[in-house]
């Protein structure tokens, strides 16, 4: 299984990025799909998942600000974020759940500039 994020950069705050994973193979083969982020200095953090019956979940600090979505067209997950805050900047990492597996993409790097 190959993860391929993309759409980090630089931002304002307020600003929006949207992040994309795109998956080797059917992403409705998975249970879960989601987004993590890792900060510097601090521990790998779940952001939004998606499971493969469609519900999903935030951590508290993104609800109302980060969607996350899918193309099953495309084996894509999105991760649309909005009025993003400097605490924002951190690594995404991509993250797929099959039973006891978890396949990771590379990270991309978002900085929100204050």
């Amino acid at each position: 299984v190959q993860l391929q994020a993309s759409g980090g950069g630089l931002v304002h705050t307020g600003g929006s990025l949207r992040l994309s994973c795109a998956a080797s193979r059917n992403i409705f083969t998975f249970n879960d799909m989601g987004w993590y982020r890792q900060a510097p200095g601090s521990e790998r953090e779940p952001v939004a998942t998606i499971a493969s019956i469609g519900s999903t979940n935030y951590a508290d600090s993104v609800k109302g600000r980060f969607s996350i979505s899918r193309d099953s067209a495309k084996n894509t997950v999105y991760l649309q974020m909005n009025s993003l805050k400097p605490e924002d900047t951190a690594v995404y990492y991509c993250n797929a759940r099959l039973s006891l597996l978890d396949f990771w993409g590379q990270g991309t790097l978002v900085t929100v500039s204050s």
